[in-house]
């Protein structure tokens, strides 16, 4: 049995303007010790996802139907009592601004603390020496010393290995990393995801990363779920997607990423805006944007099309080749 299971997601957020269908129907499985990459541009339903697992919406936010499964256990519909005890113990998130997830006005000892006395059962000393051992886990030079200074003393490396400590201070089964080194260099980016993949390979514990940066999935991740206007549009594992994209969305991703062997060619951007949720297309929302477009992409929605037992997207591309291959 999966780890998490999610079957048919729709989150919605009711506005003003009307119902914004941020994720339409979402639906994978993250087995134990694995690695999961969810990827897409801003807007596309990667955070929802993540804050719809976690119960940690908006007001204006909620989950209309479908299934989130813990360990066989069902979060959609649970109390707030159920999901405190899901939350930081169970599942932990580190979010993608760390000066703004970390209070200004309390030291990070205070903070990495307060999570621990929470979630566990330690005592103010257990949890002092719990907090100090975790900086010391994430790379944080003199940890006694840097528990009493707060955030602003802080590079936004450092202050990312701090959320990363306390994120995993409870040896959480399942870390869900919302696009955690956006704000940071290169250098520092490199040094993070290294850091993850050891703690991950230490505590074996599953990931959910989401990212929009494919260079991030190719170094981290075992599967693969791109989306695209609050719906996946391809999944598999991280060779079928980077070897054989059969999406013409996950295609445009790729060919926008700069190589060493390009030869000093322009990379090529995908063209247009992304769609407004408040008006979603009768067909593929990705249609008014692709090259490949098809009449029938304009008309129909094209549902999940398996490639092979681990690849699977949702392109017409895909259903036209499978019947010119069949003689139809």
């Amino acid at each position: 049995m999966a780890l998490l299971e999610v079957k048919d997601l729709h989150t919605s957020f009711f506005t003003d303007a009307g119902e914004v269908r941020a994720v339409n129907g979402v639906s994978f499985n993250l087995e134990r010790g694995k690695v999961l990459g969810i990827v897409g541009e801003s807007g596309s339903g990667k955070s929802v996802t993540a804050y719809s697992i976690m119960q940690i919406l908006a007001s204006t936010g909620r989950i209309v139907s479908g299934s989130i499964k813990f360990d066989g256990q069902e979060l959609v519909g649970a109390d707030e009592k159920v999901m405190k005890t899901i939350r930081g113990n169970k599942i932990s998130i580190i979010f993608q601004d760390p000066m703004t997830s970390l209070n200004p006005t309390y030291t990070i000892g205070h903070q990495l603390m307060e999570a621990i006395l929470l979630h566990t059962n330690r005592n103010k000393q257990q949890a002092w020496d719990r907090a100090v051992e975790m900086l010391r886990l994430v790379n944080v030079n003199e940890p006694e010393k840097r528990m009493k200074q707060y955030p602003f003393e802080f590079s936004g490396g450092m202050r990312q290995r701090v959320m990363i400590a306390m994120a995993l201070a409870c040896e959480p089964d399942i870390l869900i990393a919302d696009e955690p080194t956006t704000a940071l260099d290169v250098t520092i980016q490199a040094g993070i995801l290294e850091l993850m993949k050891d703690i991950q390979k230490e505590m074996g514990m599953a990931i959910i990363m989401i990212t929009h940066d494919l260079g991030v999935v190719a170094q981290l991740c075992d599967e693969v779920v791109v989306m695209y206007a609050g719906s996946i549009c391809e999944q598999g594992t991280a060779d079928e997607i980077f070897y054989n994209p059969c999406h013409e969305y996950t295609k445009g991703l790729l060919r926008s990423i700069p190589t060493t062997d390009s030869g000093g060619e322009r990379l090529q951007p995908i063209s247009g805006t992304p769609i407004d949720l408040l008006n979603m297309p009768k067909g593929c929302a990705f249609a008014p944007r692709c090259d490949a477009a098809m009449k029938i992409c304009i008309q129909e929605h094209c549902d999940r099309f398996e490639i092979n037992e681990n690849h699977a997207a949702a392109c017409w591309m895909n259903v036209k080749k499978a019947k010119e291959g069949a003689g139809l």
